[in-house]
C-alpha cells in the first residue's frame, strides 16, 4: 500500500521530503485545482492511503475543501493558525502532525543538537 500527501505547493513538498522516506509520495496542488489538476492528483494518488496537508489560511481552507470532497477517505493534518503554511511550520510540529497522522514509521527524526555536535568533533 503506498502513502500520498497532497500539499499546495513545491516549497510545502521540499519542507516535508526532508522529514519523510522516500516511500511517502507528495503531490501538489500548485495552488489550483481545475478539473484537470484534480484529474491528475486522483491518478497520482491511485491505490494509496491519501493523507492532506494544506495551509491554515482561506486559500488552504478552500483546496482542502475541494480535496476533501475528492478523496472522501483522505486523512486530514493540520497545521496551527498563525504559521506561515506548512512550510513556515517548525519541525518539531510537523513531525507532531505526522505522529498524530500514524506516519512515525516514515518519519526521518532529526538528530538532537548534542548528537550533531558531537559528530562535528
Amino acid at each position: 500500500m503506498y502513502i500520498t500527501i497532497i500539499v499546495e505547493g513545491k516549497n510545502d513538498r521540499s519542507r516535508l521530503r526532508r522529514l519523510l522516506t522516500g516511500e511517502i509520495r507528495i503531490v501538489c496542488t500548485y495552488g489550483s485545482l481545475s478539473t484537470k489538476r484534480l484529474e491528475l492528483l486522483k491518478k497520482q494518488a491511485e491505490d494509496s492511503e491519501v493523507f492532506l496537508f494544506t495551509d491554515n489560511d482561506a486559500s488552504g481552507k478552500k483546496i482542502r475543501g475541494v480535496l476533501r470532497d475528492a478523496f472522501p477517505d483522505a486523512t486530514q493534518i493540520y497545521t496551527r493558525r498563525g504559521y506561515a503554511g506548512v512550510e513556515g511550520t517548525p519541525d518539531e510540529y510537523l513531525i507532531l502532525q505526522l505522529e498524530k497522522a500514524g506516519l512515525e514509521e516514515y518519519i526521518i527524526y532529526p538528530l538532537p543538537i548534542t548528537a550533531l555536535s558531537n559528530k562535528l568533533d
